[in-house]
């Protein structure tokens, strides 16, 4: 796996999949390692407000069943959820293109934050056809310039 500054080879047919919690971009590199010529395939968006937009109701109280304490309950973290959801989803897609044959080898880019929701989610096969993951939020630049960003 690549950590943050190497450079990656990206094999001819490899998916690069970049992501954060609500866009992903699916390229696939059409050049070679060396001269590597990144499509978009696929595009993936989800309108995600921000938690106090989405949750309507004050925390909940829960009333002990001995004495007369109460406590409040942890608020759902809905734009978290909503992240884990889309993260999620994408990694369907991504398991479902390997398990097919269509894609032998996968490069992830993504925020730490992202690339640490995804990890534990990782289906086998994905997990044999990572060639690398990047810790790097490109996933608001052009193409072209995650390209550059990822070229070896």
């Amino acid at each position: 796996m690549s950590g943050n500054n190497e450079k990656v080879r990206i094999e001819a047919g490899a998916w690069v999949a970049v992501c954060d919690g609500g866009k992903a971009l699916i390229l696939c590199n059409q050049g070679d390692a060396v001269f590597p010529n990144l499509r978009t395939i696929e595009v993936h968006e989800q309108e995600n407000p921000a938690t106090t937009e989405q949750g309507t109701d004050a925390p909940g109280r829960v009333h002990q069943s001995v004495g007369s304490s109460r406590s409040s309950v942890e608020p759902t973290d809905w734009h978290e959820e909503a992240e884990r959801s889309f993260l999620r989803r994408l990694l369907d897609r991504l398991d479902s293109a390997v398990s097919s044959g269509a894609v032998r080898s996968l490069v992830i880019v993504a925020p730490p934050r992202a690339l640490g929701i995804m990890r534990p989610l990782y289906s086998r096969a994905v997990r044999d056809a990572l060639a690398a993951e990047i810790d790097r939020d490109l996933v608001k630049l052009p193409v072209y310039e995650i390209e550059k960003h990822l070229a070896a």
